[in-house]
């Protein structure tokens, strides 16, 4: 009886050992935010230049 009772406890300590799987662990994709900029800069610039433009062909 005490062999069985030995037995018993090593078998219920080994299933533990056992316990994951064989399946790939699922790993989640990190979020990137980029963060955006005005366009009103891009547009400033050459509308400057047609004003500058205008006013010397004028005079």
């Amino acid at each position: 009886m005490k062999k069985f009772a030995i037995a018993a406890a090593f078998s219920l300590v080994a299933t533990s050992a056992f316990a994951g799987n064989l399946e790939a662990p699922i790993i989640e994709e990190e979020v990137v935010v980029q963060e955006t900029t005005s366009s009103a800069g891009g547009i400033l610039v050459p509308l400057l230049f047609i004003v500058i433009a205008a006013a010397a062909a004028s005079s």
